[in-house]
């Protein structure tokens, strides 16, 4: 098993605002994508790497990652058409693909290395559990209480053998209308089975600037 990593940084994070996209911003003295990309860098399971980046951004990523061992690939409109493009890019020796949030900077070397287990035998995705009580709403109003122990909130990375992943986008193609947030959405849409691999409060995704507040 040659496993690669495509961690995706083609968005603009228009949630969290500014004049950079989110991945941009410097978290503990290095740009947030930086850590992503380099804790896969760093991972002995994990043969090679492609960012998916902003095709507006293309001079900047091209300046910051030439002292990095990876493959950049330009992004597409929607975050599943960015992976699809960095699956693409990388090289034909790998034959399974772990799939990040660049916005999930401090990802573990214990997360990988247990979703490259899991990925043995499993389509996997990594998850956390919810602690909260989880409610319905509808029109601002709570409806009804989810038994929170069937509840896990999704992060990254998700994994697959690249053959199959492959093959469900080919199968995307019948269904212009669907457009998934995650590759669980794709496997769950084919009735591929997905482990979890249980993740933690530190792989969250930083998505608006209170995010950034200790």
């Amino acid at each position: 098993m040659q496993i690669g990593a495509v961690v995706t940084a083609g968005g603009l994070g228009k949630r969290f605002g500014g004049e950079v996209p989110k991945q941009l911003i410097e978290l503990r003295g290095k740009a947030m994508w930086k850590h992503s990309v380099e804790a896969f860098l760093n991972n002995k399971e994990i043969k090679a790497v492609v960012l998916t980046i902003p095709e507006e951004w293309q001079s900047y990523f091209a300046k910051e990652s030439k002292d990095l061992s990876i493959i950049v690939a330009v992004g597409g409109k929607e975050r599943w058409q960015s992976v699809k493009n960095g699956i693409e890019a990388l090289p034909q020796n790998i034959s399974h693909v772990m799939v990040h949030d660049a916005a999930r900077p401090f990802v573990s070397d214990y997360i990988i290395n247990s979703v490259a287990k899991a990925l043995e035998k499993d389509c996997c995705m990594v998850a956390k559990p919810v602690f909260d009580t989880v409610k319905i709403a509808e029109n601002g109003f709570a409806k009804s209480t989810l038994d929170r122990k069937t509840v896990w909130l999704a992060q990254t990375p998700q994994a697959a053998p690249l053959s199959l992943l492959k093959e469900l986008y080919k199968k995307m193609e019948k269904f212009p209308d669907f457009c998934p947030t995650d590759e669980a959405s794709i496997f769950e849409k084919f009735g591929v089975p997905v482990k979890i691999v249980e993740g933690n409060a530190k792989n969250d995704k930083i998505t608006t600037k209170e995010d950034l507040e200790p």
